[in-house]
């Protein structure tokens, strides 16, 4: 089989590659992402012979102004160019043969041939290689079927699949992944041998399998992955927070639901509406707390009373064990599972202006998301429930939109401050600073006085004297230009 390789980039490494005397193949993903009209712009260039002399050649070729990035160590050398509208990454590397000793997941390398080269790969979907020398430009050598498994919606592994995740642990990540971004089926024997493999995945660092871990997040439908995750033995591994959720205790005839199952139906609801990889963490995150605060009440039933508290609390140390950003992105994850059940229980209630403006101010910009959220938490199977539900959040939904545009709460900060408090009455810094200050916040919320300066600074004199404060100078009104809204 041929194929129709229409990038320039080709071209110029084959008439490069001939140019030196050398065979020259395109491989891997870029060749996968063909056959399954998917975009890709990383190039891998497998080269029987130099891999660098091949990349710092063919760059010169293109551009004598690409900068070449060289790894020695590795043998390998990259560079990014652009064609029309599109940058690509051209990475080569010279074909070898690997060999791994028990303790890492690190090869030891020897020159190799291609067939050398397509052995050590590891699934067959990712064994194939395209000629790009003149003579068999765009021939097809799939000496393991990849073809085959990618009509079949398959993943397999070229050798022996024990062999293979022995070798390297972190393929057992990459075939789930692969599983859940093509929503393919691993072949029996494959799953079976990453079940009997599952502990080697302890020496693989933290940052690749979380790589792979988010890669499965951001998948179509992310359940596939975390299902195989947990089936096959390495979820309890990398992330026993998210497999002690499975499971449900029955007590009196009395279960609950299984909440390894539930979060999985939230995430895939949440992967429906957003991209967004902290968004789906948040979702994955939400319920974390329950295996914790689970209790039984033989009146009320299983109870999971201040499971947000927990989980919330618990986001930190799941994303340093993970190696995951511990910047904003934690705060946000941490934010939407603290607040996850507020609109749930807004829309099991009343629906409150002064509920609402809570929300709105401690969820702030987030506030979106946080209703993405809970809008996917309604699992239930009781369609009049469901219905009943959806009906308030829109009407939540409707007020958020209605107070902000009169009220401005979103990220609102008192229009008195703290050093106002304390200029105005001569203070240090004490107490009742603070007790005024929520005085304000908690009545602009309440709707008991405008979100302007003028009524806050009016409650403000009001409340101190309540607590025996006495103005240092005149003060009945703030400052003539501090009268508009903040």
């Amino acid at each position: 089989m041929d194929l129709i390789l229409d990038n320039p980039i080709y071209r110029t490494v084959g008439q490069t590659a001939d140019r030196l005397g050398v065979q020259a193949y395109a491989v891997g993903g870029v060749v996968r992402d063909h056959f399954l009209h998917r975009p890709c712009t990383d190039i891998d260039i497998v080269c029987v012979g130099n891999g660098i002399q091949l990349a710092q050649a063919t760059a010169q070729a293109i551009n004598p102004n690409i900068q070449v990035a060289v790894f020695k160590h590795f043998g390998t050398a990259s560079f990014r160019c652009r064609q029309g509208d599109t940058i690509w990454q051209v990475e080569f590397v010279g074909a070898r043969r690997e060999s791994y000793r028990h303790d890492s997941r690190k090869p030891i390398v020897e020159d190799g041939t291609l067939q050398d080269d397509q052995n050590r790969r590891d699934f067959t979907i990712n064994a194939m290689a395209v000629s790009l020398n003149a003579d068999t430009f765009g021939q097809l050598l799939d000496p393991f079927g990849g073809i085959r498994d990618l009509d079949q919606g398959l993943i397999r592994t070229p050798l022996d699949p024990d062999i293979t995740f022995s070798d390297d642990p972190l393929r057992m990540m990459r075939a789930i992944r692969f599983a859940s971004q093509l929503q393919f089926r691993i072949l029996p024997e494959t799953l079976d041998a990453i079940q009997r493999n599952a502990q080697r995945i302890r020496i693989v660092s933290a940052e690749r399998i979380t790589t792979e871990l988010n890669k499965i997040i951001l998948s179509p439908s992310p359940s596939l992955g975390f299902k195989l995750l947990q089936k096959t033995g390495l979820m309890p591994l990398i992330f026993p927070e998210f497999s002690n959720l499975k499971g449900v205790d029955t007590v009196d005839g009395r279960g609950h639901k299984d909440n390894f199952y539930h979060t999985l139906e939230v995430l895939d609801h949440v992967a429906t509406q957003s991209d967004d990889l902290w968004l789906r963490w948040a979702a994955i995150l939400h319920d974390i707390g329950k295996p914790a605060t689970k209790r039984y009440d033989p009146k009320l039933g299983w109870t999971f009373h201040g499971h947000e508290v927990r989980g919330s609390r618990m986001v930190k140390k799941i994303f340093t064990r993970l190696r995951l950003p511990l910047d904003n992105k934690m705060k946000y994850v941490e934010k939407l599972v603290l607040l996850h059940l507020r609109p749930i229980i807004l829309a099991e209630d009343q629906v409150t202006d002064s509920a609402v403006r809570r929300l709105l101010f401690d969820a702030g910009d987030d506030i979106d998301d946080l209703m993405t959220l809970c809008q996917a938490d309604i699992t239930s199977k009781n369609e009049d429930k469901v219905r009943r539900y959806m009906k308030n959040f829109q009407l939540v939904r409707q007020k958020l939109v209605e107070l902000e545009e009169r009220d401005r709460i979103r990220n609102f900060q008192p229009p008195v401050s703290g050093d106002d408090i304390m200029r105005t009455f001569n203070l240090p810094p004490c107490k009742e600073i603070g007790i005024i200050k929520d005085s304000i916040k908690d009545s602009i919320l309440d709707g008991l006085i405008p979100n302007n300066r003028a009524d806050a600074w009016q409650l403000m004199l009001q409340k101190a004297a309540e607590l025996g404060l006495q103005p240092a100078t005149p003060a009945d009104t703030p400052h003539p230009a501090d009268h508009q809204n903040p």
